[in-house]
């Protein structure tokens, strides 16, 4: 609630922090990799278990504001992230999108991001529809230390 009700008040941007966070700072906003362009790190409003985002490094708030570059590695960094996620919490498909402007439902117009959402049969209930309330299996803590593992295990396979 503190971030939701922080919004449009110019309270410092959760992504452009994550993308400079360093040591235990990276913990603590759920930094999963940097890269040269792009920061991917977990929802800490989660639509689902495993929702990640994955943001250009740069505060840019609209895709024409993008580089080729930062374009490009945004696409590179998701495929990333997807074949994290199909490991880690064997995810059996995904909703993938930006959404850009307040309007289309971007908690966080300011910085463009993409939201990659693991998706399993039968993961939609009545408890979102009735009650409001999202089910999420699996604290984000736990969560983060299993990504970080399997993604060792990702860049040690390919540097073999």
């Amino acid at each position: 609630m503190p971030y939701i009700r922080s919004l449009g008040k110019g309270g410092n941007c959760f992504l452009c922090e994550a993308a400079v966070a360093e040591g235990d700072q990276q913990r603590e906003r759920l930094v999963l990799w940097r890269s040269d362009q792009s920061v991917v790190l977990i929802n800490r409003y989660p639509y689902a278990n495993g929702h990640l985002l994955i943001a250009p490094r740069a505060h840019k708030c609209d895709l024409e504001e993008l580089s080729e570059a930062e374009q490009l590695d945004l696409s590179v960094q998701t495929v990333a992230a997807v074949a994290l996620l199909k490991r880690a919490v064997s995810a059996q498909g995904f909703n993938i999108g930006i959404n850009l402007g307040i309007v289309a439902g971007a908690g966080l117009p300011g910085h463009v991001h993409q939201h990659v959402v693991p998706r399993w049969g039968g993961d939609t209930n009545f408890m979102t529809v009735v009650g409001e309330t999202r089910i999420v299996p699996e604290a984000l803590s736990q969560l983060y230390a299993e990504l970080i593992r399997v993604a060792k295990e990702i860049r040690a396979s390919t540097e073999e």
